[in-house]
């Protein structure tokens, strides 16, 4: 006997939606490219979601340059390098000017599946545990001569030099005074007979943030301090330190460096130039002209 067949329609899969989207997924082991839904679902711009879509899905080395980029796209100029400053807004585009070896500049590209802010940060390493100094010992408190310093053996007052004003400082008392005591441990390193015992530099410290106060670099105020020792340094190096901060007068502070113009890639050729904001290069603006 015959095996009866219907002719009706099969079920529909369970859950299946009766409108919208349905997905018809098949499994792909070549020619395919992993994509974020951060980029996929972006709302605004479907140039700048498919212009990122296409960066991740091309080989490294790959020119992205707007010239570049309209043989594979059709829009415009404009929208093309609209889309690359939003993507490199986001965090997925990052574009970094380097110098090679023969001094030429080139403009990097790189591009990111997950936008930087979200990314989670890469260890740079093992953090290296830092060995435990030492405290120094107290050298003995012979006399100090006369001429040098003025204090007993053994004394060194909170130097200060004349017409310090107290004025506040822009890192703070508490970031001034650690930056004070910094200059203080380093004296050590220029000189080893500057070796200062804990409480010769809270005594010193003072003296130190004052002339910090007053605009002084510490590497300049280092070297003030440890300039011209005698020979034969026998006695306290506080008492001496002491008197050059209270007398002596301060390295005059440095003006900051000028802030060179940053480099940024023309949105139009991928060349470099200098300027404060992303924007056409002048030889592009030119031959559109």
């Amino acid at each position: 006997m015959a095996d009866t067949q219907s002719s009706a329609p099969s079920r529909a899969r369970a859950g299946t939606p009766a409108a919208g989207v349905v997905h018809v997924r098949r499994r792909l082991t070549a020619n395919f490219t992993i994509l974020s839904n951060r980029l996929a679902q972006r709302p605004g711009s479907a140039v700048t979601v498919g212009v990122g879509a296409y960066l991740l899905s091309v080989p490294d080395g790959v020119p992205v340059s707007i010239d570049a980029l309209r043989t594979h796209f059709t829009e415009s100029r404009e929208r093309l390098a609209r889309a690359l400053n939003e993507l490199e807004a986001e965090g997925f585009l990052e574009r970094v000017v380097v110098r090679e070896e023969n001094g030429r500049i080139r403009t990097r590209t790189y591009v990111h599946d997950v936008p930087r802010a979200d990314a989670p940060a890469a260890p740079e390493g093992p953090a290296a545990t830092p060995t435990p100094t030492p405290a120094p010992t107290p050298a003995p408190a012979p006399v100090v001569p006369a001429g040098a310093c003025e204090e007993a053996p053994g004394t060194a007052p909170e130097a200060v030099p004349d017409g310090a004003a107290p004025d506040a400082h822009p890192l703070g008392e508490d970031a001034l005074g650690k930056a004070a005591e910094a200059v203080l441990v380093s004296l050590r390193v220029r000189d080893s007979r500057l070796l200062l015992s804990r409480r010769d530099i809270a005594r010193l410290s003072p003296g130190v943030a004052a002339w910090l106060r007053l605009g002084a670099e510490p590497r300049s105020i280092a070297e003030a301090l440890a300039a011209d020792l005698p020979p034969a340094l026998t006695h306290r190096p506080a008492g001496l330190l002491a008197y050059r901060l209270r007398t002596g007068e301060p390295p005059a502070a440095v003006p900051p460096p000028r802030a060179a113009v940053p480099w940024q890639a023309c949105d139009s050729c991928e060349r470099p130039f200098r300027g404060h904001a992303p924007a056409t290069c002048r030889e592009c603006l030119a031959s559109a002209a």
